[in-house]
């Protein structure tokens, strides 16, 4: 029998950073997004965000890449909101940010995803995003 502990912290954001998600339709998608996690054998431990930026931590099976995971995440809500009679088309955009995590850091990084609206009222997206790469040792762009 294999065991495996793998926790990533995803972080993505519409296309072109549009504010699309409203926040009526927030708590829908973000069941939706478990949904999908289920559907293929990870668990969600945490989705939250705001209009532009998501955020998940999602606990993987050996079995699925970090980059399929965020790919069936993504595709699947694109499609459900595009679902929902917009007026405008919606997508993320391709980049995404993707963070193992500890088990010593499960709580405290469910709490920030699920405390996004006060994060972001003390600092942008851009400057959080600047943290979290130089707290895991990865160089932020244009750098």
């Amino acid at each position: 029998m294999s065991y495996t502990s793998i926790l990533v912290h995803y972080g993505f954001a519409t296309h072109e950073r549009r504010p699309l998600v409203s926040d009526e339709l927030q708590p829908k998608l973000w069941a939706y997004m478990g949904g999908i996690a289920r559907t293929h054998g990870m668990k969600a431990l945490a989705i939250g965000g705001m209009r532009d930026p998501a955020h998940l931590l999602l606990s993987l099976p050996a079995t699925i890449s970090i980059a399929k995971a965020v790919q069936l995440i993504k595709a699947g809500s694109s499609l459900w909101m595009n679902s929902q009679k917009r007026r405008k088309w919606f997508e993320w955009q391709e980049e995404y940010g993707a963070f193992t995590i500890g088990v010593a850091q499960k709580e405290v990084t469910i709490r920030y995803i699920r405390n996004q609206a006060q994060h972001h009222a003390r600092k942008s997206f851009d400057d959080e995003l600047k943290m979290i790469l130089k707290r895991h040792g990865i160089a932020a762009w244009g750098k």
